[in-house]
């Protein structure tokens, strides 16, 4: 059987879905450790050893047990539930899921009305399970939530979930985080968001994205009424023109619908900066701008450039996150921060910088809000205990936990 067509296109679903309950995390898990066959109770995971047995897939007994989980839930009446297989879960005792176990997968939920989320981040599902991902938009009529991050998911996967898009109707937050789709998938994806009318949040963050798909995205934006939250941290960019900045800036002049924008590792100058600025004080509906940086390459804005961001905070009492660690803070900066820290404009909460003083100089440390420590992975049991020290995406709900 051919598992991956790359030329079929996949097609779009229905509308409607429940309020998304999603299931917890298994206290303790660990396989039988003798060998044998493991138990199978429930009606998904009687399905899914069955498809396993009859097409000659090993089976994965953390998705195994996974679905009892779900078994479990749906016998108490819940729906709505989100599957996590999360690879980097501690308690996935074998190798992660790829994309043949994410083909048995898909059999198995597109027939499932209970499950409105997905959580596969950091499998190796690749491309054959980007095909299903896709087929699986197609199929599911109540999926609300995807997350497919860190997947060696690349242009041609990119290209086949986008499409899958064109015509979903119940997706409203996927995560595509740290697939390198590069230019080409992302031109796909800016393509999709003239169409799609129903996706609420996109991060398309470490993708490799290039020049040309992120002023595809601002100029898309500018017309685009539904997209709440968007991630485009670290294209690859080159040179030292500032074209996307310019057109990101006319897309928030636009733009009123959006919430959260995240261009970490834009190498932003005061140019730039001041091309933001000037939408800000248009702006009445962006409240979280990320303008940082988490790892090696910074933007690049000085303390001009700072200081007329900290100016258009006074203007826009929309705007209430704004996170700059990582550029070059000058003490017109420090004292710029200090003083909207003061005076009630930037609550201390909402940005990643605390001023302080020393030999009657004002300076600038780093603190953890915003840093999204529970981004790239969540809490290992329960909920993060407050919403600040992980800002990233939190300021757009999609239902429940999503």
């Amino acid at each position: 059987m051919n598992m991956w067509d790359p030329g079929k296109e996949a097609a779009g679903a229905g509308p409607g879905f429940p309020t998304p309950v999603p299931t917890t995390t298994p206290n303790s898990f660990s396989a039988p450790a003798d060998g044998s066959a493991p138990e199978v109770t429930g009606h998904l995971q009687e399905t899914y050893y069955n498809l396993c047995m009859e097409k000659s897939q090993k089976i994965n007994s953390f998705i195994l047990h996974i679905l009892q989980e779900v078994d479990e839930e749906l016998e108490k009446g819940s729906e709505g539930i989100t599957l996590n297989i999360a690879g980097n879960s501690h308690l996935m005792p074998e190798e992660r899921v790829t994309g043949k176990d994410f083909w048995i997968l898909f059999r198995i939920l597109k027939k499932s009305p209970y499950i409105s989320g997905l959580d596969v981040r950091y499998n190796l599902i690749s491309d054959v399970g980007a095909y299903y991902a896709a087929r699986l938009l197609q199929k599911q009529h109540k999926l609300v939530y995807l997350n497919l991050m860190f997947n060696d998911i690349g242009p041609e996967g990119g290209e086949l979930i986008a499409k899958a898009l064109h015509k979903n109707t119940t997706l409203k937050y996927l995560r595509m985080t740290g697939n390198k789709i590069e230019n080409k998938g992302g031109m796909f994806f800016a393509a999709m968001l003239q169409i799609n009318s129903s996706l609420e949040k996109l991060d398309l963050g470490d993708c490799d994205l290039g020049m040309q798909s992120v002023i595809a995205f601002a100029t898309v934006l500018t017309q685009n009424r539904t997209i709440k939250g968007i991630n485009l941290n670290r294209p690859i960019l080159y040179g030292e023109q500032e074209e996307s900045t310019v057109h990101l800036g006319h897309m928030l002049k636009e733009n009123h619908c959006l919430v959260e924008l995240h261009v970490c590792k834009h190498n932003i100058k005061n140019c730039g900066i001041k091309q933001l600025c000037d939408a800000l004080y248009l702006n009445r509906s962006l409240r979280y701008l990320d303008v940082s940086w988490l790892s090696v390459v910074s933007n690049n804005i000085q303390g001009e450039g700072l200081v007329a961001l900290s100016q258009s905070m006074k203007t826009n009492p929309t705007l209430s996150n704004v996170y700059i660690w990582g550029n070059q803070f000058d003490e017109a900066t420090c004292v710029a921060y200090s003083d909207l820290i003061q005076m009630g404009c930037l609550k201390p909460d909402n940005t990643d910088v605390e001023p302080f003083v020393v030999d009657g100089h004002v300076y600038l440390a780093e603190v953890s809000n915003g840093l999204k420590k529970h981004y790239y992975w969540r809490p290992t049991y329960g909920e993060a205990c407050t919403n600040s020290p992980n800002a990233g995406f939190t300021l757009v709900p999609v239902g429940g936990h999503l």
